[in-house]
């Protein structure tokens, strides 16, 4: 039986399946809230639960199911939730697709953590990774809403890793640059795709980040950017 319980965002996702997969390995229990199917059962070693993680109480009820289990009680937060979109010049990108990026990217992440940190408290501390990006530290052409939600987002993660610092709960933030998974390889398909950095290994990188051995490390940003 699981000793503790850890919810993945965007568990479904190409790094999200890798995630999942490292975090069942090491005998975590795994609630992977989506978006469509049934009620909240059990799915190849995962808890799922349909919530949308844009609205307030989707995010209550996701936490409140990887709560739920007295004998597992939540111990980490893991924010995958985001997406991409290229544009034009700033000049050209119209507010509302600047307003979607932070909104996919930022907006669940926020209110996931939210909800989750008094549970953590409650349970003697945990560990809260978020997902930023390269393009958050280093930015690109065509691409200002997403920079900049990422900026938000370890930014963010790094005012949780301060105010909670006293009551045991850390906040980390991995910083990938181009992830190798199908839907990049398929968008990218003339790209070294050797030089990306595999799914396996940043689920690694977080699964550390959510464990005891890390228990040092808050505020900590990690770049995971491959070869790339």
């Amino acid at each position: 039986m699981a000793e503790r319980t850890v919810l993945v965002t965007g568990g479904t996702g190409g790094l999200g399946g890798a995630v999942t997969a490292a975090f069942l390995k090491a005998g975590w229990r795994v609630v992977v809230p989506e978006r469509e199917g049934g009620a909240a059962a059990p799915a190849g070693g995962r808890v799922r639960v349909v919530a949308d993680l844009l609205d307030p109480a989707g995010a209550a009820r996701a936490v409140a199911v990887a709560a739920a289990e007295p004998t597992a009680p939540l111990r980490a937060v893991v924010n995958l939730v985001g997406g991409y979109a290229s544009g034009g010049l700033v000049h050209e990108t119209p507010i509302e697709e600047f307003d979607r990026m932070l909104r996919l990217n930022l907006r669940p992440t926020y209110l996931v953590t939210q909800a989750a940190l008094p549970h953590l408290v409650e349970a003697g501390g945990g560990a809260v990774v978020c997902v930023s990006a390269r393009a958050a530290l280093a930015p690109f052409s065509g691409a200002a809403g997403y920079a900049t939600a990422k900026a938000a987002v370890l930014a963010f993660a790094n005012a949780v890793a301060v105010e909670y610092r006293q009551r045991g709960v850390r906040c980390n933030t991995v910083l990938p640059s181009v992830i190798d998974t199908p839907a990049n390889r398929a968008a990218q398909p003339d790209a070294d795709h050797g030089r990306w950095v595999p799914p396996a290994e940043i689920a690694a990188v977080i699964r550390f980040l959510a464990s005891d051995e890390s228990a040092p490390t808050s505020g900590a940003s990690i770049p995971v950017y491959g070869r790339a």
